[in-house]
């Protein structure tokens, strides 16, 4: 990428970047989201203010220090009450490793986030294939292509029950699937998901990480960010 992020876009969108205490990749997020050609707009955890956004990223870090569980108190942060809500009215929100922890924690995804298999924490460029283009944050992929995107968790195991797992792969929820082995024990590879209106998405790898040359493996990552803005912008 040669562009630079502007501080007001270049569409008119407005996507909100949320900050935690003990947040780490929300200075990320918001450079990927004026890479993509939208507005970042910053959130507080503690205000109960969407701030008219047209769509939020919940970005990874460690939460309220990830105490009692990854997200578990996130999940009570006064800007979380609007955030489902709209969520559930069809606002676009993508949550990043400790974000998708928050949305399974919030239930507007199915399953949780465990300890890896391995009890260690991973952090490497991780392929992934895109298994739907069905979403607000993947339109800009086609099924089928294989990215790569930075991971780095120590609780990154996906884990649901088999009548979940069954209905994802029926209903096409599957986002993003590991490829080149999988780095934390997910059930079925899943590195990915999104519910059943494709308007919310989780996944653990981190796509604000690879959206310049200078900096990631590549700009495999853009795509999730150019892909709300697609949504935003024609809707």
């Amino acid at each position: 990428m040669t562009s630079s992020p502007t501080s007001e876009g270049v569409s008119g969108a407005r996507i909100g970047v949320v900050t935690f205490p003990g947040t780490l990749d929300d200075v990320d997020a918001s450079r990927a989201v004026a890479l993509a050609g939208a507005e970042p707009v910053t959130l507080w955890h503690g205000d109960a203010d969407l701030r008219d956004v047209d769509a939020v990223v919940l970005p990874g870090g460690f939460s309220y220090g990830d105490y009692l569980r990854c997200g578990a108190i996130a999940r009570f942060a006064p800007v979380m009450e609007p955030l489902v809500a709209a969520a559930r009215g069809g606002l676009p929100v993508l949550g990043i490793c400790n974000g998708f922890q928050i949305l399974c924690e919030t239930h507007l995804l199915p399953g949780a986030l465990t300890r890896n298999e391995s009890l260690h924490f991973v952090c490497r460029d991780q392929r992934l294939r895109v298994e739907t283009a069905d979403t607000f944050w993947t339109s800009d992929f086609e099924p089928g292509d294989e990215i790569v995107i930075p991971l780095k968790n120590g609780e990154g195991n996906y884990v649901a029950d088999e009548r979940v797992l069954d209905e994802l792969e029926a209903e096409n929820r599957v986002v993003f699937r590991y490829l080149g082995g999988n780095p934390n024990g997910s059930r079925r590879d899943i590195a990915g998901i999104s519910n059943a209106r494709g308007n919310v998405v989780g996944l653990m790898p981190h796509p604000e990480h690879a959206v310049e040359d200078l900096t990631g493996p590549g700009t495999d990552g853009l795509g999730l960010f150019t892909s709300a803005l697609t949504a935003i912008v024609n809707a």
